[in-house]
Order: C-alpha cells, then sequence, then structure tokens
C-alpha cells in the first residue's frame, strides 16, 4: 500500500504569523494532529505539532503571543505520494516524528500520520490473524 492510499489530503496550512492560540484552535476544529506552516519569504515548508504546541505551553509560553514560526520545525522530512507505508513509518520511526507532508512537484497535497498507516495495516493483519 502507498502513501497516496492512506494520506489526509485535506491539509490545514498555516502561515508563520499565527499564534500557537489561533493554531491550536484551527487544529482542534479540524481535529488533526499536525499543521502546515508556510513560509514563502523565511523558510519555505514547516510543520507544527500538537507536540509542539504542548510543550510550549508546559514551559509556560503564552500561547497568544507566541508565534508559530518559533516552534515550527522546519528540517523536515517529506514523503511522496508513492512512497510505500514501509517507507514512511521506516522514516518517522527513525526521525521519532508521527507525521510526514507529502509533497507532490514541490507542494503539499497530504499529511500521513501513524493513525492512519495504522488505519490502513490494522484490516491486513486481521485477516491474517483470521486465517491461522
Amino acid at each position: 500500500m502507498l502513501v497516496r492510499d492512506a494520506m489526509s489530503t485535506v491539509v490545514l496550512t498555516i502561515g508563520p504569523t499565527h499564534t500557537l492560540r489561533q493554531a491550536a484552535a484551527l487544529m482542534s476544529a479540524r481535529r488533526v494532529g499536525a499543521a502546515v506552516v508556510l513560509d514563502p519569504d523565511g523558510t519555505g515548508i514547516g510543520i507544527l505539532t500538537e507536540r509542539d504546541v504542548l510543550n510550549a505551553v508546559g514551559l509556560g509560553q503564552n500561547p497568544d503571543a507566541e508565534p508559530t514560526h518559533a516552534h515550527t520545525t522546519t528540517d523536515v522530512v517529506f514523503a511522496t505520494p508513492s512512497w510505500t507505508l514501509e517507507e514512511a513509518a521506516r522514516a518517522m520511526a527513525h526521525g521519532g516524528f508521527r507525521h510526514l507532508i507529502v509533497l507532490d512537484r514541490g507542494e503539499p497535497v497530504g499529511i500521513v500520520s501513524v493513525r492512519d498507516i495504522i488505519r490502513c495495516w490494522a484490516p491486513a493483519r486481521q485477516q491474517m490473524t483470521v486465517s491461522r
């Protein structure tokens, strides 16, 4: 199975000057754990995850004043739609993260998460168990 089969194609994109509270509200409303941060004048494409917001708040930073760019991961590992789920899972395990931005021709076209991969693999695993 390929990343294109598992990824979410509705991608939440935000700007680098959104506050952490604004980002968290948008992520909560969309029920997603990550947002793509587009900064055409700076770092390009980055990712802000629920863990980034949690860490900032846990450190006592003000979510109404903290801009997303200060908490965005910019050394991002990107997937392509043609990666296998095994390749995506390996990249996530190696890098210690739970989301991959999926790029096609340099543009974000989706996000694949550990949950997406598990959702795809679980039925296959269940069939293996039933077959035995």
